[in-house]
Order: C-alpha cells, then sequence, then structure tokens
C-alpha cells in the first residue's frame, strides 16, 4: 500500500500528486480507512472477498469497469468521481485489474492520496470527504460491495459540511493531528 500527503499541484488528476511526505497504514487506521492487500489467486482473494461479506453484512456486488472505451462520457464522470464528496454508507472496493487512486481527508482536513492497485481491499468508512480518479494508465476493475442496495447519491461539499454522516465521523476519528 502507498498512501501520502497530496501535494496540491494543477497537474493532471491522474498523476501521482506525492509530496515526498508518507501516511502510514496506521494514521489511516486513525480516520476510520481500512486498507488490505490479499494475496493469492483471484480465487483465494475472493474467498477472503466472501468472508468479509460474512462479517461486515454485505449482501450486493457489482463490479465496474472504468476506461476511455468501456464508460461513456469518460472524461466528463471522471471529473464527476474526482469531486470531493461524502456518502451515507461506507464504501468498499476490491481491486481486480488497474489501478487509481482514492483521496480522502485526514484530521488536518489535508488530502491523504491512496494507490489502489490489483488485490487492494479499500474501506472507506460513511461521512468521510473523499474522491476518486483513475492514474495514468486509465483502467480499473473493480468489485463493490454493499450493505444494501447501492446508493450512489454523493454529497457534494459544502453541503454535507452539516450532514450527520459527516459529523459522526469527525466526532469518531476526534481532533488530533497526525503529527
Amino acid at each position: 500500500m502507498r498512501a501520502y500527503l497530496y501535494d496540491n499541484s494543477e497537474a493532471d488528476q491522474r498523476e501521482l500528486h506525492d509530496s515526498g511526505i508518507p501516511v502510514s497504514i496506521e494514521e489511516l487506521n486513525a480516520i476510520n480507512v481500512q486498507h488490505q492487500r490479499l494475496k493469492g489467486t483471484l480465487d483465494e482473494q475472493m474467498k477472503v472477498v466472501e468472508q468479509l461479506c460474512v462479517e461486515r453484512s454485505y449482501k450486493n456486488r457489482d463490479e465496474i469497469h472504468i476506461s476511455p472505451k468501456l464508460l461513456p462520457n469518460y472524461e466528463e464522470k471522471i471529473k464527476i468521481f474526482f469531486t470531493e464528496h461524502i456518502h451515507e454508507d461506507e464504501e468498499i472496493r476490491f481491486i481486480i485489474e488497474g489501478s487509481g487512486f482514492f483521496d480522502v481527508r485526514d484530521r488536518l482536513d489535508r488530502w491523504v492520496r491512496i494507490l489502489v492497485e490489483v488485490g487492494d481491499l479499500l474501506i472507506v468508512p460513511a461521512g468521510i470527504y473523499h474522491r476518486f480518479t483513475l492514474d495514468t494508465s486509465n483502467y480499473i476493475r473493480a468489485m463493490r460491495l454493499f450493505k444494501e442496495d447501492p446508493k450512489w447519491t454523493p454529497i457534494n461539499r459544502p453541503d454535507a459540511d452539516g450532514n450527520k454522516y459527516h459529523l459522526e465521523h469527525l466526532k469518531e476519528i476526534g481532533p488530533l493531528s497526525f503529527c
């Protein structure tokens, strides 16, 4: 897993944007972001995913394939995915092929960029500000897991600032910094 503070440059969102300041898995856990690199074959990885579904009561799933050839209006959609927002459900992704970036806000409201690659399982809690983009490979195939029917309604900033799920997330992670 590779996570670091985002450099906030004006370069294409699909570039690394690596500030040179790493963020550890412990720091991600402190903001309730969970990451696991699944080992073995896809069949072996899927057994772990199935166990997670049982443990966390995920009832539904789908797969998304994102690339310029596979997603209509690709450039427009990738910009929408990169708009800062929250969801009222946790967001769970298992990366089957390709790679991309999830950016999440830390306790100091800084962007933390998380590179997701084949075998990565990422759980982003409800109420955390985040965004997604592909990397320069422009391709990802990911499984999305849901507790109930998929809810895809993003609540953009600043509209989500007073949202109860966002406020609960902030209360859970507390005011401590990564420093």
